[in-house]
């Protein structure tokens, strides 16, 4: 039975029916370092095996193995495997791209700059001047 003064309700269980310190809600709970999708995945596609190439006995991973399969299977003309191909190519290029700086726009403020720079050398070109790289008065 709850004292008259103790306050019980949302997030304020009874003391009496709280878990005991140290003690856990879900003592079994999710085992310690059991493996979830991903890093099963992840540790399966990382183990070595042995392939035959060219006559010469290598290791690689499973991963790079299956990747040999597909672009060897697109190479013999195999509709499918060329699908799935061009796919994976156009996801990683667009991933490249996205990440590349060179194909990001310039902020603002760096166009402007840029453009002052493109002024000043394009006025000195028609001037005749070289640029020895003395600095002028920006505009």
């Amino acid at each position: 039975m709850p004292h008259a003064d103790e306050a019980v309700g949302y997030g304020k269980p009874p003391t009496q029916t709280r878990f005991r310190k140290g003690q856990s809600g879900n003592p079994r709970g999710r085992p310690k370092g059991a493996p979830n999708l991903a890093t099963a995945l992840a540790r399966t596609l990382k183990e070595l095996v042995v392939i035959t190439e060219q006559g010469r006995k290598t290791t690689i991973t499973k991963f790079e193995a299956a990747l040999k399969q597909l672009v060897n299977k697109a190479a013999s003309g195999e509709a499918r495997a060329i699908a799935q191909l061009l796919a994976l190519v156009q996801g990683v290029e667009s991933q490249v791209d996205a990440h590349d700086p060179a194909t990001q726009p310039l902020p603002e403020a760096d166009q402007h700059v840029m453009a002052r720079i493109l002024r000043r050398l394009t006025r000195q070109v028609q001037q005749g001047e070289p640029d020895h790289g003395t600095h002028t008065q920006p505009e």
